[in-house]
């Protein structure tokens, strides 16, 4: 069974009791808002005190409805997220045949707007109708749960052998839910730690659209040594024409360029660079915009990169540099549970491609240490560099010299990617391990190959589109990888979250030892708060730091099974319990 919340106006929801089939179950209940959260807390209580499985709640958008019922202190099991699901199906080659993915467009087609378009308190109003009615979206459309749950129902049932699509679609759900979870609980933060770390890293605070001290003495050395008082370090065209005048002759300012040239001026300006950097993306400002009452609160998307993996719409959580990890502390009395996947993407090739040989250089150790072991190539080094240029298709350098010996030991896993790169080269999908589908090439794209198709075509127009070719097929040679290692990653945490509410011992903690910022759901019990693509952050009373690593590495282990059944492939993880992030490497 299934409760379908559809709302109906701006102070009421209708929830919708279905069966398998999406078929109604009795007369919906109409409830207003100020009602649902406690309908929301009986059902869940109900079946836990069955011992029956929870109910799936199916809704629009997790990020619309989940966030306010956290706030209210209501946590729910499982969830089914239309729009997360509908992208999937539309687009999925598995489901291509279904009239699902063959019917025109309809509202559920359009990606969700983000939660905020700047920086907001942590929660909108109680399901708040105004951002629909806003973007233009009718009322009618947004409100069709029940249809639209039926008719991916049975677009579900069209699919031949659908267990794998069927995964991905839980997988996504509760990824929806995690993403919400970690929102509202919000990363532990220290904020005097952080200015203590910009003060030493650019100078004492000043008003916003100041230079800081540290910063301001850089730019005076860079000016120094080129001779101009006028350049500002802050403008790559300035940069640039400064830079040109003392005899460098490079096209851009970017870091990896410039560290390629010998000059006085080098290092200071990429170390100003480093600094500045720090100063926009992180710096005092960021800081008052982000951190409430101790805790960061980013906007994740699930699913926002076409691969699967997520991105955000604020705050940057994907892109924490380790200069201000120390400022992620844990509260008084509680730890941090760090873990990351070593090597994930190779092993995950190693799976897709059911390369036995390329699985047992990882078993037990670090894949490229087995690989120098198995005597493909001499260094670590190497063996990470070959692989990276496989699966993200560097044919130069050292990767090019490197992919001979590497597509000798592993045969299966070199034709893996090169044939997904190839489909990409005419213009084909190319599909994950659970079903999710590369998008299409535009229409940039096409027109290229149409016009090098062409009788009389000229010599720069077949060039330009064989360079789209590679182009798109380097982009499908990584996306099955890259793709499936975010499903092993949505999976791992789908288990470690179902682990974490079975840990034994979780009764209320002694007053002292709540994390109240947290919020009412989890102030006393772990809770995930951060999530990188192969790498999270559990914060735990202290008393549950070792319970909670041990949950953690079991969830990498049942994620493997979930995806590749018995197939001989490892997901080691790095754990560390520590009080601060920066402590974990």
């Amino acid at each position: 069974m299934a409760i379908v919340l559809s709302r109906t106006d701006p102070t009421s929801v209708m929830a919708s009791t279905v069966d398998e089939r999406g078929e109604l179950v009795g007369a919906p209940l109409a409830l207003e808002f100020s009602a649902l959260a406690a309908f929301v807390t009986e059902r869940e209580r109900a079946h836990r005190a069955a011992g029956d499985a929870a109910e799936r709640w199916v809704w629009s958008d997790s990020s619309r409805w989940y966030g306010d019922l956290l706030t209210a202190g209501v946590r729910v099991q499982r969830c089914h997220d239309l729009r997360l699901s509908h992208a999937i199906l539309r687009n999925s080659t598995l489901s291509a045949g279904t009239e699902f993915a063959r019917s025109a467009p309809s509202e559920w087609s359009r990606p969700a707007e983000p939660l905020t378009a700047a920086v907001a308190p942590v929660h909108s109003a109680l399901f708040d109708l105004s951002d629909t009615i806003a973007s233009g979206r009718s009322a009618a459309a947004a409100d069709d749960s029940v249809a639209e749950y039926r008719r991916q129902l049975r677009a579900i049932a069209e699919v031949p052998d659908a267990g794998r699509l069927r995964l991905l679609l839980a997988a996504e759900s509760v990824g929806a839910l995690i993403a919400a979870e970690m929102r509202s609980a919000g990363l532990p933060w220290r904020t005097e730690v952080h200015d203590a770390i910009l003060t030493e890293e650019l100078g004492p605070r000043v008003p916003y659209g100041t230079r800081p001290a540290k910063l301001e003495v850089l730019a005076g050395r860079i000016r120094s040594i080129l001779g101009d008082n006028t350049v500002n370090p802050d403008s790559p065209q300035s940069m640039l024409k400064a830079l040109n005048r003392a005899g460098l002759m490079i096209t851009s300012t970017s870091r990896w360029e410039l560290a390629e040239y010998t000059h006085p001026v080098i290092a200071p300006l990429l170390e100003y660079k480093k600094r500045a950097r720090l100063l926009t993306a992180n710096g005092w400002t960021w800081m008052d915009q982000w951190i409430v009452d101790g805790r960061f609160h980013p906007d994740y998307v699930p699913g926002g990169a076409a691969t699967g993996r997520w991105a955000t719409s604020g705050g940057g959580a994907l892109q924490l540099p380790r200069q201000i990890r120390a400022a992620v502390t844990a509260d008084p009395g509680w730890k941090l549970v760090v873990a990351d996947a070593a090597q994930l993407e190779p092993r995950i090739l190693a799976a897709l491609s059911a390369d036995t040989s390329m699985a047992a250089a990882g078993r037990g150790v670090d894949m490229y240490a087995g690989i120098v072991a198995s005597g493909v190539v001499e260094t670590r080094d190497q063996a990470k560099v070959a692989m990276l240029g496989a699966m993200y298709g560097a044919t130069t350098g050292e990767s090019g010299r490197l992919m001979p010996k590497l597509t000798r030991a592993y045969p299966r896993a070199i034709r893996l990617v090169e044939q997904a790169a190839r489909a990409g080269e005419r213009g084909e999908l190319v599909t994950t391990w659970l079903g999710r589908s590369s998008p299409a090439p535009g229409e940039d794209w096409r027109e290229a190959q149409w016009r090098a198709s062409q009788p009389g075509a000229s010599t720069a127009e077949e060039a330009r589109a064989r360079s789209r070719a590679r182009d798109w097929g380097r982009f499908t040679r990584n996306f099955v990888v890259q793709g499936s290692a975010a499903e092993w990653a949505l999976c791992w945490m789908a288990e470690l979250r179902k682990g974490l509410l079975a840990i034994e011992g979780m009764n209320p903690q002694p007053p002292g030892r709540r994390a109240a910022a947290s919020g009412p759901v989890f102030e006393r019990i772990p809770h995930l708060v951060f999530f990188l693509h192969d790498e999270i952050i559990v914060h735990t009373p202290a008393e549950h730091a070792e319970e909670v690593a041990a949950v953690v590495t079991a969830a990498a282990a049942t994620s493997g099974r979930l995806l590749f059944g018995d197939f001989p492939v490892d997901f080691p993880l790095g754990i560390a319990t520590v009080e601060r992030y920066s402590d974990a490497k």
